[in-house]
């Protein structure tokens, strides 16, 4: 499955990327997001409850990140295990963009899945992915935007 998108943030690339990296903003901005451990710079651990269509499931989970190219653009990488429920990995590519005071984030992704949620079906799981990636960055997008007017 693949998910890529484009959107306009409301602050400096500086401070976008300075955000990406903060695991307090990520935890509240992450859909079902119940804890987010930053093991080191690159090493993220998350807990993360989902329901996908009749299925619910508690994923644990690392993530990796590769600044190589930061912070015009970096990647990402992970697995998580929700037991019963399945496994799911993937990783995504992120490029920044300045646009004078705003950014544009365009993210490039991919995942695979396996367990009960791959038995949903294709169609499920990519309109679930599409809606929680869109609910991530509505939230990420308001986090920057508060701190503007706060």
């Amino acid at each position: 499955m693949e998910l890529k998108d484009e959107i306009t943030i409301n602050a400096p690339k500086e401070r976008v990327y300075e955000a990406l990296n903060d695991p307090e903003i990520l935890k509240q901005c992450i859909p079902g997001c119940d804890e987010l451990v930053q093991h080191s710079d690159t090493e993220l651990e998350a807990k993360i409850v989902l329901k996908v269509g009749p299925v619910k499931a508690k994923f644990s989970g690392n993530v990796e990140l590769d600044k190589t190219g930061a912070p015009d653009q970096f990647s990402l990488s992970g697995q998580g295990n929700g037991g019963a429920a399945g496994n799911a990995r993937g990783g995504a590519d992120v490029t920044l963009v300045a646009d004078g005071d705003q950014t544009i984030l365009t993210y490039d992704a991919k995942a695979e899945i396996s367990g009960k949620l791959a038995q949903l079906g294709s169609r499920l799981i990519q309109s679930t992915s599409k809606k929680l990636a869109a609910k991530f960055f509505k939230s990420f997008a308001a986090v920057l935007d508060e701190e503007k007017v706060g």
